[in-house]
Parts: structure tokens; C-alpha cells; sequence
């Protein structure tokens, strides 16, 4: 980013950062639809290729659009370098597996989106990465957990699907300690409110198709890090696999980013505004809010976020009978397993996102059969409180 522009604060840069204009003075970034690129000589073509010239050779590598999305996101993540990929998944894969190798050994925290749980648990064993998973919370889990061949740590915060908060600073000092990294999921927090590279971490990733996106569009991803993490363990995995982002997604997310601060302030007061509304409610029987005094881990929060969540798990009475009642009696919000939407989305996390880690390992995390994790929208507030308080006398 510009040092002229350095200086601006987040909401400017989610507009402005990494912009690049064409010969034709566009006002919105261009879209470059292309696979490949030309060279004046065959001399040009070889300076590109053995990096000697800067310059685009093929988009699978590199692409104009989609570096606009990643300078933007270093400039408002506040890290040196950033790279794009085509789902959040393929950014946390990379972001692993990318600085491991077999007899390597990662410590990962047992709160994890099942997928990426998946990824730790089942997908590097495979290729003999082992694997240890920790109480994300209990920071002797973490140091016990080392061993001479760790070589990172993973972690998500707040966790999905009950809103742990995890102290990122105090687990990136063991994980220095240990001479190991950590990678940090920032999904649920977003960088508005919350910044795990200022606090340590060595990574940042990103399901870009939440949050950054929020208008349930398209699919996209993004690690970032210091320009020579990225460089030594993400660049030429994403060149040599092709995990890359399509130029159209990383648009269509150059466009959500400029209305992200907007959106998640909103969606974040509503959160707020849900969770007084239910917590004293007789049919919710657990109500879980990182902006809330009462939330397990309030003191963590409020020192390393700036706000609460988009987010709100809460507990119906009933179990999954109850649950379902309720979910089905909703008349606005819509069932589904996304979330970060313009529109109010809620999910059932032990039949849908975490019905894969089975039954005891539910248990184990706190993910009981009547939890449901609303991922609140755009909507009028009061519109999202009747509804639901509508959907709990069904129950």
C-alpha cells in the first residue's frame, strides 16, 4: 500500500487499498478475465519466469483483479503479504500443509469447524504429519502438547460452534517457545474486530466467502502473513496445486469488502440486541455471547476483540426435537449452514457443520442436541427478536 495512504484507518482502506487502474481511468476495479499473458520478446517471457521481472505469466499464479483483493486485504489485516484462494478450506489446507512435511507434528485446539478438524485430524496423518488436539482454552494443554517435531499450532476464535474465545497472545508465546507457528482463523471476529498477527500469530486465514463476501454470492479464501511466511510456505503451493481463486470471485469480493465494516457493525449490534432479548427466556436454557459479561472467557474478549460477534449460540429446551421445532417455526431467519450473510441464517451444529466429528466428541466441545448458532443479518433488529420469540412458543 501507498505510503500516502498508510495512515488512513480500516473503513478507507476497505475501499480504497490495492486499487489498480487501467489505461481507461475506471472508477470500480476491473475485472481481467484472462488465463494467460503476452510478452513483447521471448526475452521478457524468460526475465518473468525466472522472477528476474515483475509481471503477470499465467492466472493460476497470479492475476490483476485478484491481486487488487489481496493487496486490499494485507492493507485492512495490517500483514505484509496475502494470498487468495478458491474457498476458505483450500486457504486453511494451504496454510498447514504448506509449512509441514512428513515426521512434522502440528497442536491444534479440538473447537474446530468440522472440516477443519477433518483437515488436522484424518487429512496430514495421511501423509505422516501427526496431529494432537487440545481444550483451546487451558494453556497447559497447549504447552504439554509440544513435542521436539511441532511445527505449528492451529486455532479458531471464537470457536465454531460455541464462541470460546482463546487467548491468541498467550498461546503464540508457547508456540514461540517451541520454535513453532501459529495460525490463526479469524472468521467468527473478522479483522474489524480482532487482529491475530498484532498478537502474535504468524498467519491469518480466511473463509473469505463469509463475512468478506456476506451476500451469499460465491466461494473464496485468503491466507496472510509476513511477506516471507507466505512466500516460503503459501505462494508455491497455490502455483504448483492450483487453489486459486477465480478473477471473478476475487471482484465480486473486492465488492463485498467495500461495504464489510457497514454490514458487520450492523449485524454485530443485532447479535447484541438477540442475546438480551433471549437470555432470560425459559424455553433458552444457555445463551453464548463473546460480548456478553457472563461469556465463559469475558475478560479474554475484552482484551483482544473490539467488538462482540456477528454470531449467538444459545440452547432450547428439548434437545434436537426442540431445536428442530423451533428452527422449523422460523418465518424470517433461514436454515442454513452458512453465515456472515446479509440475511439472518441459523444452524443446527450436530446434525449439520459438526455432525461428522460424532456423538462424543459433540459432548466433549459442549455441543448438546438442543444448541443452535444464529449468524445474525441485515434485517430490522426487532424483526429478528419476534421471530425468534415467535418460533420459541412453538416449542
Amino acid at each position: 500500500m501507498p505510503a500516502s495512504q498508510a495512515r488512513y484507518r480500516p473503513e478507507t482502506r476497505l475501499v480504497h487499498a490495492g486499487t489498480l487502474r487501467s489505461q481507461f481511468g475506471e472508477t470500480s476495479e476491473a475485472l481481467f478475465l484472462t488465463q494467460g499473458y503476452v510478452y513483447e520478446t521471448s526475452a521478457q517471457a524468460e526475465r518473468r519466469f525466472k522472477n528476474e521481472e515483475p509481471g503477470y505469466q499465467y492466472s493460476r499464479f497470479a492475476n490483476p483483479t485478484v491481486a487488487m483483493f489481496e493487496a486490499r486485504m494485507a492493507a485492512f489485516e495490517g500483514a505484509e503479504a496475502a494470498r487468495a484462494t478458491a474457498t476458505g478450506m483450500a486457504a486453511v489446507t494451504v496454510a498447514l500443509l504448506g509449512q509441514c512435511k512428513a515426521g512434522d507434528h502440528v497442536v491444534a485446539a479440538k473447537a474446530l469447524f468440522g472440516s477443519c478438524r477433518y483437515v488436522v485430524e484424518d487429512f496430514l496423518p495421511r501423509y505422516g504429519i501427526a496431529s494432537t488436539l487440545v481444550d483451546g482454552t487451558d494453556l497447559k494443554q497447549w504447552k504439554n502438547a509440544v513435542r521436539p517435531n511441532t511445527k505449528t499450532f492451529f486455532l479458531e476464535t471464537p470457536t465454531n460452534p460455541n464462541l470460546d474465545i482463546i487467548d491468541i497472545a498467550a498461546v503464540a508465546k508457547i508456540a514461540r517457545a517451541a520454535g513453532a507457528t501459529l495460525v490463526v482463523d479469524n472468521v467468527f471476529a473478522t479483522p474489524l474486530f480482532q487482529s491475530p498477527l498484532a498478537l502474535g500469530a504468524d498467519c491469518v486465514v480466511y473463509s473469505a466467502t463469509k463475512h468478506i463476501d456476506g451476500q451469499g454470492r460465491c466461494l473464496g479464501g485468503v491466507v496472510l502473513g509476513a511477506e516471507k511466511f507466505i512466500q516460503d510456505n503459501v505462494q508455491s503451493l497455490i502455483r504448483q496445486t492450483g487453489p486459486s481463486i477465480s478473477p471473478f470471485n476475487a471482484w465480486v469480493l473486492l465488492k463485498g469488502l467495500e461495504t464489510l465494516s457497514v454490514r458487520v457493525h450492523r449485524q454485530t449490534d443485532t447479535a447484541a440486541t438477540v442475546s438480551v432479548a433471549l437470555v432470560d427466556h425459559p424455553k433458552v436454557t444457555r445463551m453464548i455471547y463473546p460480548g456478553r459479561p457472563d461469556h465463559p472467557q469475558a475478560a479474554i474478549a475484552q482484551k483482544q476483540m473490539r467488538g462482540g460477534s456477528t454470531l449467538v449460540a444459545f440452547e432450547v429446551k428439548g434437545g434436537k426435537a426442540g431445536a428442530f421445532r423451533f428452527q422449523d417455526a422460523l418465518k424470517l431467519i433461514r436454515i442454513s449452514n452458512n453465515l456472515g450473510d446479509a440475511k439472518s441464517l441459523i444452524t443446527h451444529p450436530a446434525t449439520t457443520t459438526h455432525q461428522r466429528i460424532g456423538a462424543a466428541a459433540r459432548a466433549e466441545l459442549g455441543i448438546t442436541d438442543g444448541m443452535v448458532r444464529l449468524s445474525c443479518g441485515l434485517e430490522h433488529p426487532d424483526d429478528v427478536c419476534e421471530d425468534l420469540l415467535a418460533a420459541l412458543d412453538k416449542v
